[in-house]
């Protein structure tokens, strides 16, 4: 595996503290279902990046990471249905994620059965997808890249990242940029656009496809390439 994606998992370790899950270095004691989980999960993300590592693919910048997605696939915007092979029917396949290593899911099956399923994820894979964008072509992350849970809630729930906590993922922002090297950064939403703007980095922006975005998205994904 490349050792610069690597050394850039192991600056995920230190996530901030409170409500804060960090995927690739904690386990979910209730709802996982390896003890390796977060081993899984970090390689997963492995082979996701190393595999888009030379392309100099588009960036999409969203928020945060939620407990359907990354939580437990590893991987920004990218459901456990989707490395799954449950998503074939809407033209998205395991093989469009990575293609070097056997997708895992680490949820339990008796936590939902065919994995989780973030609405969010398959709306923009599927859109990117019938564009015609090459999967490769581009990379997923988030301005706050753990995940923000409720506290009240649990695990399985999602909150919206403090600006103090979004600030203290610059760095790790940063740094992912510098190692992917994106063709263009595009923030997915108005909250990835602020943080974007206020480190200095040259982006587009494209509505949210949550809350009857999706349309928008396509088209103004659609305008940029």
């Amino acid at each position: 595996m490349n050792k610069t994606i690597e050394k850039f998992i192991e600056t995920l370790r230190q996530a901030p503290s409170g409500a804060v899950f960090n995927p690739w270095w904690q386990s979910d004691p209730e709802n996982d279902d390896y003890t390796n989980a977060p081993e899984i999960r970090r390689h997963q993300l492995e082979w996701y990046l190393s595999e888009r590592l030379e392309r100099k693919p588009y960036m999409l910048l969203g928020e945060a990471l939620g407990y359907q997605g990354g939580h437990f696939t590893g991987i920004a915007m990218t459901s456990e249905r989707l490395l799954l092979g449950h998503l074939r029917r809407r033209g998205l396949k395991p093989e469009q994620v990575f293609i070097g290593l056997d997708p895992t899911r680490t949820s339990r099956e008796s936590v939902r059965k065919d994995g989780f399923s973030e609405p969010t994820a398959t709306i923009v894979w599927s859109h990117l997808l019938e564009l015609g964008i090459d999967p490769f072509d581009f990379v997923i992350w988030n301005a706050f890249p753990w995940h923000p849970f409720n506290p009240k809630k649990g695990m399985l729930s999602n909150r919206t990242p403090t600006p103090a906590e979004v600030k203290s993922g610059l760095n790790i922002l940063n740094n992912f940029i510098e190692i992917m090297g994106p063709r263009r950064i595009v923030a997915v939403g108005e909250k990835a656009s602020i943080l974007l703007t206020e480190a200095g980095l040259d982006h587009a922006k494209v509505r949210h496809p949550a809350n009857g975005g999706a349309g928008k998205f396509r088209d103004q994904f659609a305008a940029l390439i």
